[in-house]
């Protein structure tokens, strides 16, 4: 099916992990079995819990499956194009008809990869407790800009920069902070808002590109401000188990912090 046709036709994919990023096993609709923009295989959904590549965060894989039959869909990668939600892998089936198995309004089970979520939703909780701990250790100036929440390099990037001479001990304080607030904990919270609730939570005003009057998602780690987030998430900061600051580095009026999270 033509994905410009495709864009027209389906009504974007409902985000079941928005509401509840801890399930791993759903069922859903399926609404089109598809090749993408790259020639591979993608199956479209009319809902999901799989999280799409986005926002400085790997996408989920797994397994989909059709009830009463061999079929097995080996979820590799997801990405979202205007807000449908393409699952991109391969089939793996002893046998049977896929045409059939693969027609629209089939019923189809969702089975999320469990430890890599676990991770991704650590790291990306940890970018986020960065942006606190960059305020309590006196980097206020640095204004948070993109966050790269991927296994082999997290990092998360932002505007301003820091003095050569402090960067070890900034390093230290932040990893210091971190951990210390990771040690006390704090519920995570994570919904769908009304504007002025959600620029509320966020300290009282939200970034220039949330529109005025939508229903941004928010993420508020304890009793810290929030901020919008799409991606999925830890339920309590104890879960990112501890945090090492492995760098700090400034280049042309940008600076890059990376970390990791213990094991």
């Amino acid at each position: 099916m033509d994905l410009v046709r495709l864009d027209m036709e389906v009504n974007p994919t409902k985000l079941d992990y928005y509401g509840d990023m801890s399930k791993l096993q759903s069922k859903s609709t399926l609404i089109s079995d598809c090749k993408g923009d790259d020639g591979r295989r993608a199956l479209i959904l009319e809902s999901t819990i799989f999280h799409p590549q986005g926002g400085g965060q790997p996408s989920d894989t797994g397994v989909i499956t059709v009830a009463d039959s061999d079929f097995k869909f080996i979820v590799q990668d997801v990405r979202s194009k205007n807000g449908i939600v393409f699952h991109y892998g391969v089939v793996e089936s002893s046998g049977g008809d896929f045409e059939i198995l693969l027609e629209k309004g089939k019923e189809v089970v969702l089975c999320v990869d469990e430890s890599r979520r676990v991770l991704n939703s650590r790291l990306h909780s940890a970018g986020h407790l960065l942006d606190v701990c960059i305020q309590a250790v006196g980097l206020g100036h640095l204004e948070s800009g993109k966050g790269y929440h991927f296994p082999d390099g997290p990092y998360v990037e932002y505007k301003g920069s820091v003095p050569q001479n402090e960067v070890q001990s900034k390093a230290k304080e932040l990893e210091l902070e971190a951990n210390a607030l990771i040690s006390k904990g704090g519920k995570v919270f994570v919904a769908v808002l009304p504007y002025e609730e959600a620029s509320e939570l966020c300290g009282g005003c939200l970034p220039g590109y949330i529109p005025k009057g939508s229903t941004p998602r928010i993420v508020k780690l304890g009793d810290k401000p929030g901020c919008p987030c799409g991606g999925t998430h830890v339920s309590d900061i104890t879960e990112i188990v501890s945090m090492k600051v492995s760098q700090i580095r400034t280049k042309k009026g940008m600076t890059k912090v990376f970390y990791t999270v213990g094991a």
